[in-house]
């Protein structure tokens, strides 16, 4: 760790002397990428985070938004990018404790996991083991604590292959009187930290997440990478749980990146407040440790709390009961932020300054441009088999039947379909969670691409019948310095802001990771996006086929353009990307609307992999599916803001898209277990065994 020579000059500046040792590791790790967005600050204005839903928006451990009356759910995602290619088991595993710890903070219960995860080429023994890695660690983790993974997604892409990303979101639920935000409140309240020892494990981990990764990162950059201990974190819920029905908690904050020194000023920073600390109060799991270690340390499963000094007895005998480690550390002051080691003063800074001083970067950016058409001939069948058995559009069972998504009983839809639907019994709401991205469009086309991957989210969660809520971003890019990735990062968050406020679904949190570049070259410009969705009741429609019906395709094909479709990935070419509706919200209600009307039997996004996926995905023991299309390039655009509806009465989708969006009758639904498929003048036929063989390659390839 080192403080790079600008900024040593302002922080002496301020200081008028020079930083001590822990003061310039402070500053170098607070001020780094990672924790001050130095070059997507300058763009995070594009987002709209404001509604009558929104409580707590961006700025917090997480956001707060109200589903109905007094009930509220926590939001809130995390990269763990940088580690989970170091070590992908703990990486990914700490990743999950992280965000759980951020929606404790809020005085939330975790409800529900969703992870999206982004790997290189899956023929690459690499990617395998770095996917096999992180899956484990998030299964373990998140069944350990008790929270159901409930959705997420998987994509694999030539150029993650040096730097794969992790990315984790988490909901939670409290209703109004739990509320607890990481304003310190009070001058002569005590700072307390509950949980596991402090270590020496993830020094400088926020330092490490702000730079590229080089050749020798698995071996060179082990220390910065933390261990977890998933039965701490599930006592550090129940205390935590105890601590807010008591009303001992004042305000909070998850020890993540910079660990005590950056959990402990940034809560003061917050309530315009300062503090003393005695770092030799932690308590410590290995000897000798210094101001420095103690200070910078990521240690897991750790909380700093403000308590009013009447109720730290009260705390103490709650982390007693759940045998969680307690110290008092010092108190919340109106002056400077003040750490002290041993009788020595080894920080004293303005807390703002600390927080917040970190100058923007201004950085050139290069706007990417689009291919134009150039589609090359192939075989239809070949090409239906390459795009219905890739492993970015194949079924995702192998992960996902991993996690425990049934724990809590609240899960009415789960992991394999477009949406999760989660009973929020206290509201008498489902509450429906998508989440993910697609490195193919953002690559063929940033802001497009990003556009398209807030409407395929909302189109997700209307198949299930709700209407949009609200949303959290994880950014990630690549080397911000670069112009070209300046360039397609400026892109995605651009269009991430613009279709979202099309769809009124404000963006209330996010995370940011950039430097995500290896030797191999950056990674593609991803902006991963986890939305959530309200609708009356639990109940919704299965994307699976059931019985006799008629298909329909609702949606505007967009020109049926094939950029950034995984059919040009699998047999070259190039093609613009498709245009996208102008009216995206009106879609999306209309859609949830058919969802949830009595004649509909199963609704199915259609996106990666278009029509060809689609119906393959919904075809299975029940029933199958005959369909004709005019070409290939209807068979496979992955226009996003598009469904599959089966239906018994096509009129009444007609007559309710009216208006909205093109209507198509493409088929029809049977008793044959087969999809035939008619596209122009060929024919191809499967049965669902064959289709079931063809889309279970993870499975086939790593059982």
């Amino acid at each position: 760790m080192s403080l790079s020579e600008p900024d040593r000059e302002l922080v002496v500046a301020e200081l008028d002397r020079d930083p001590t040792p822990a003061e310039a590791a402070l500053f170098e790790n607070l001020w780094s990428e990672h924790c001050a967005y130095r070059s997507s600050r300058p763009l995070l204005s594009a987002f709209d985070s404001e509604g009558e839903q929104v409580v707590v928006g961006p700025g917090d451990d997480a956001a707060v938004v109200e589903v109905a009356d007094g009930t509220y759910v926590t939001m809130g995602i995390e990269s763990h990018n940088h580690p989970s290619f170091v070590d992908p088991y703990d990486g990914a595993a700490t990743g999950v404790g992280g965000i759980v710890r951020d929606t404790l903070s809020m005085g939330a219960y975790p409800i529900a996991l969703a992870d999206s995860l982004y790997f290189g080429d899956f023929d690459r023994e690499h990617s395998r083991y770095l996917l096999e890695g992180v899956v484990e660690g998030i299964s373990d983790y998140g069944n350990s604590i008790g929270v159901p993974t409930v959705a997420g997604s998987t994509a694999f892409h030539p150029d993650y292959e040096g730097n794969p990303l992790v990315n984790v979101a988490c909901v939670g639920l409290l209703d109004d009187e739990r509320l607890v935000t990481a304003d310190a409140k009070e001058p002569g309240n005590k700072l307390m930290l509950v949980g596991n020892a402090t270590g020496r494990d993830g020094l400088g981990g926020a330092s490490f997440a702000s730079e590229d990764l080089s050749e020798d990162a698995e071996t060179e950059d082990r220390p910065a990478v933390q261990v977890g201990d998933p039965y701490t974190e599930k006592l550090l819920v129940e205390a935590s749980e105890d601590l807010l029905e008591r009303g001992l908690v004042e305000a909070a904050r998850d020890l993540g990146a910079a660990g005590l020194g950056g959990a402990s000023s940034e809560m003061v920073a917050k309530g315009g407040l300062g503090a003393e600390i005695e770092l030799e109060r932690v308590h410590q799991r290995e000897p000798d440790m210094n101001a420095l270690e103690i200070l910078l340390a990521e240690s897991q499963e750790r909380m700093c709390y403000e308590v009013r000094p009447d109720n730290v007895d009260a705390v103490e005998q709650v982390a007693d009961k759940y045998d969680l480690g307690c110290s008092v550390i010092g108190d919340v002051t109106e002056g400077n932020y003040v750490c002290t080691f041993e009788g020595e003063t080894v920080v004293d800074v303005d807390a703002h300054f600390l927080g917040d001083g970190a100058p923007m970067n201004d950085l050139p950016a290069e706007k990417p441009t689009q291919s134009e058409r150039d589609l090359p001939d192939a075989d239809l069948r070949e090409a239906f088999e390459a795009v219905v058995g890739d492993p970015n559009t194949a079924s995702k069972r192998w992960i996902y039947r991993q996690y425990d998504h049934e724990v809590q009983v609240r899960t009415a839809t789960g992991p394999g379909d477009d949406a999760a639907v989660l009973a929020l019994r206290e509201a008498e709401k489902g509450l429906a969670i998508s989440s993910g991205a697609d490195p193919n469009w953002t690559t063929a086309a940033p802001y497009e691409g990003a556009r398209a991957v807030a409407l395929e989210n909302a189109t997700n969660l209307a198949a299930k019948g709700a209407t949009p809520l609200a949303a959290v971003d994880c950014l990630n890019g690549g080397n911000p310095e670069k112009p070209e990735v300046y360039g397609g990062f400026k892109g995605i968050v651009d269009g991430l802001a613009d279709m979202c406020a099309a769809l009124d679904a404000p963006v209330v949190g996010g995370n940011v990771s950039l430097y995500n570049d290896s030797p191999s070259g950056p990674i593609p410009p991803t902006p991963t996006l986890a939305m959530t969705g309200t609708k009356e009741g639990y109940d919704a429609p299965p994307a699976h086929l059931s019985g006799e019906s008629t298909l329909l395709v609702v949606g505007d094909a967009g020109g049926n353009r094939l950029g950034g479709s995984e059919y040009l990935a699998q047999i070259g070419g190039t093609d613009r990307f498709p245009a996208l509706p102008e009216n995206p919200r009106e879609v999306v209600e209309t859609l949830a609307e058919v969802a949830d009307d009595g004649p509909t039997t199963a609704v199915h996004d259609m996106s990666h992999g278009g029509l060809a996926v689609a119906l393959a995905e919904m075809v299975g023991d029940e029933a199958g599916a005959t369909a004709e299309v005019e070409s290939r390039e209807a068979l496979f655009a992955e226009t996003p803001g598009r469904a599959v509806v089966a239906t018994t009465d096509p009129d009444s989708v007609r007559e309710a898209f009216d208006g909205v969006a093109p209507v198509a009758r493409v088929g029809h639904a049977d008793d044959s277990r087969s999809l035939d498929l008619t596209v122009g003048d060929e024919s191809l036929s499967y049965d669902a065994d064959e289709i079931a063989d063809l889309r279970d390659v993870l499975a086939r390839e790593l059982d």
